[in-house]
């Protein structure tokens, strides 16, 4: 008995600075995190917001994911790090935790409904382009962006009615859904739509990247001017079309007789290589919303397999080291997008440039991005 005694009394204090250390990692770690997103996602939306050549659909999207990043990290964040704080027990009432819940589940919905839709757009930028060009205006970013929100704000307020009960959980430090197993469980289905979005959100970006191995190969439409060296034509009009194409820049051969003293408008021989580099554009950032929507799915992953082993296998042991990794993967998205943005966009880091010359290198000119 009294060697069990012993090791008890050194025991407890070993555990207790192991308790100590991990709450210091944690608290490191998700101050770092909180950090990168604040200042990341600041920056990104105030050179989304200045450069009015960033005044594009693509980018109304992108501003509205920094900006849902910036309210979680500044707003969820603070509540987990005062529950570490406390010895992993929640400092405030009940109410408020439902309220940080609603919040945090409320920015995950977000995210994967917003993604889903920038697929689709992605997808009508490639394949559709002119009904993309013609109907993707700020009227329609801010009716996406409000369906966005209505979609999820439907599916994170429910359980703030005790559907899918909010709870402060312990082994996670945060407020957020009660995984029970399947039987007693309300959320299985609020978890099964956020894995139907991601899902069909990639499913999306495969169609698009058929859509372009298929077409990888056509050449674009060559323009043939109608052209001649005595301008003898016939049929209806077709000398004054012939004269038109000569003042377009088209023809070649001496002037028509009819349009002695008139200058032939130089034709910019690069108008096609517009649209080819207006479509390379387009899938580069097709390209940044993939990768985006990937890393969502990898730091979510772990958690979602570990609510989902919960729900389906009845008093599943979950290791506590992997649910605190799981959970600050979860976290550590918030801060993703913007890194993600300004590596995979050249657009960015030339408008980044254009704005902060001070700081970054020589400058690049702009690459064209007009609507033929």
């Amino acid at each position: 008995m009294a060697n069990t005694s012993e090791l008890g009394e050194s025991s407890s204090p070993s555990f207790h600075n192991y308790a100590s250390a991990a709450s210091a990692v944690k608290l490191a770690s998700l101050g770092l995190i909180m950090g990168i997103s604040l200042l990341g996602n600041v920056s990104l939306s105030l050179l989304l917001l200045k450069d009015s050549s960033l005044h594009k659909a693509p980018y109304f999207f992108l501003l509205d994911l920094c900006l849902a990043d910036v309210v979680r990290s500044a707003v969820c964040f603070p509540f987990v790090m005062a529950s570490i704080s406390g010895g992993s027990a929640w400092p405030y009432s009940a109410l408020c935790c439902k309220l940080v819940a609603f919040m945090s589940v409320l920015f995950c919905f977000h995210v994967a409904f917003l993604l889903f839709c920038v697929s689709v757009t992605r997808y009508m930028a490639i394949a559709h382009h002119r009904f993309y060009y013609k109907r993707m205006n700020v009227c329609t970013c801010a009716a996406v962006i409000c369906m966005v929100w209505t979609l999820s704000v439907a599916m994170a307020f429910p359980p703030v009615f005790d559907v899918g009960t909010y709870k402060f959980i312990r082994e996670e430090e945060q407020c957020t859904f009660e995984h029970r197993y399947v039987k007693a469980n309300d959320t299985l289905g609020f978890m099964l739509m956020l894995a139907v979005i991601v899902g069909t959100t990639h499913v999306v970006y495969v169609k698009m990247l058929c859509f372009v191995y298929d077409h990888r190969k056509m050449k674009p439409a060559q323009l043939v001017p109608a052209i001649s060296q005595n301008w003898t034509f016939h049929g209806p009009g077709a000398t004054g079309q012939a004269a038109a194409n000569w003042i377009a820049g088209f023809g070649r051969g001496p002037t028509p007789p009819t349009l002695v003293g008139i200058r032939q408008a130089s034709h910019p021989g690069n108008r096609r290589l517009l649209v080819l580099d207006e479509f390379k554009m387009e899938k580069r950032i097709g390209k940044m919303y993939y990768i985006i929507t990937l890393t969502f799915l990898i730091l979510w992953a772990p958690y979602i397999s570990a609510c989902y082993l919960r729900i389906f296998v009845r008093g599943a042991p979950v290791p506590q080291l992997y649910l605190s990794a799981a959970v600050w993967m979860s976290f550590a998205q918030a801060g993703a997008n913007p890194i993600i943005s300004f590596l995979f966009n050249k657009e960015l880091r030339v408008r980044l440039r254009a704005c902060f010359p001070f700081c970054l290198g020589t400058q690049t000119p702009m690459e064209p991005y007009c609507v033929i």
